[in-house]
């Protein structure tokens, strides 16, 4: 595995250092949650953001695709929407007797689902080609997505009166799992202090473009994690397995969805090596909403996944 050079290290750190700082103009006092999506679309991972109304879900999608100069749109989904209204649909042309395509808002490079388990399950599967081979098939053609190419889904894990939970097939496919969550007295009174009728997503510029995110995509792949900490990850799935308390464990995928999101979360904490803080600290994140905990209901369990998962953290040696 090659070792990135001082001078690629500090190209990387100043590329991903701009974006979070551009991100921070419209999320204020949320550094953590805005790291943690980074590395996800570092990992070239989706990512489901399940918060109440109103805490800026839409406004980070907007800000990250504004920040990347990237083709951005939105889907609102409904219970009436159709798999169609997502991917595209073939449209007969009489002037030349055949059908063309066209194409549906997922041919964007960042794609925000809102309300994503508002539609029904029909149309929610409609994602899972696009999430995990980054293609879409349309009467037996096969039409590649654009590159870079992320998800990021909202939710509301309070009100539940007509939606469909996302199934676990689905689930898994989401890399992270972030809040973004209130914002403390001190930020809220920045937020209102600097409130202006523009919107602030649209003030925003450019600060890298869809090839700068590809480069950090294969520097992130070349970031060492050490044998120890390879099973340290592996330690923790074969727990939640294992676990009395947990109805299902982590999957093969999760587990390289993990690996992947641990050395991305290195990469942008400006490393070229994985330490044992980066797995505790996308533990949560990557793996809450992979269990299904025993006793759970039918929208699952979050917080009690996560209690779970930390009891499991603290249970496991940490290498040295």
């Amino acid at each position: 595995m090659l070792i990135q050079t001082d001078e690629k290290k500090m190209d990387s750190s100043e590329k991903i250092n701009n974006l979070i700082s551009n991100l921070e103009k419209a999320i204020i006092g949320k550094r953590e949650c805005l790291k943690l999506v980074v590395a996800g679309l570092i990992a070239r991972g989706h990512i489901l953001i399940e918060d109440v109304p109103g805490v800026g879900k839409t406004t980070l999608a907007r800000a990250l695709a504004k920040s990347l100069d990237c083709k951005f749109r939105r889907i609102q989904f409904t219970p009436d929407m159709l798999p169609s209204d997502i991917i595209g649909i073939s449209v007969f042309q009489q002037e030349n007797g055949d059908f063309s395509f066209r194409k549906g808002p997922i041919f964007s490079n960042i794609v925000l689902a809102d309300e994503i388990n508002r539609a029904t399950p029909r149309t929610q599967s409609s994602l899972l080609e696009a999430m995990n081979d980054y293609q879409v098939s349309v009467d037996g053609i096969t039409y590649q997505l654009p590159n870079p190419f992320v998800v990021m889904a909202t939710q509301n894990p309070v009100e539940f009166e007509g939606t469909f939970p996302l199934p676990e097939s689905q689930l898994d496919r989401f890399l992270l799992r972030v809040s973004i969550g209130y914002p403390t007295i001190d930020d809220e009174a920045k937020v209102m202090t600097g409130y202006s009728f523009k919107n602030i997503v649209d003030e925003l510029t450019p600060v890298l473009k869809p090839e700068d995110v590809i480069s950090l995509q294969n520097d992130a792949e070349n970031i060492l994690i050490s044998e120890s900490l390879v099973q340290y990850i592996l330690n923790i799935s074969d727990m939640t397995r294992k676990s009395e308390l947990i109805e299902l464990g982590v999957s093969p995928r999760g587990n390289l969805a993990f690996y992947k999101a641990v050395k991305a979360y290195a990469l942008v904490e400006g490393r070229n090596y994985c330490i044992p803080d980066d797995i505790k600290k996308l533990t949560v994140p990557v793996l809450a909403h992979r269990i299904i905990p025993k006793g759970s209901g039918l929208y699952g369990d979050t917080e009690n996944s996560s209690k779970i998962l930390k009891d499991i953290l603290s249970s496991i040696p940490v290498p040295e």
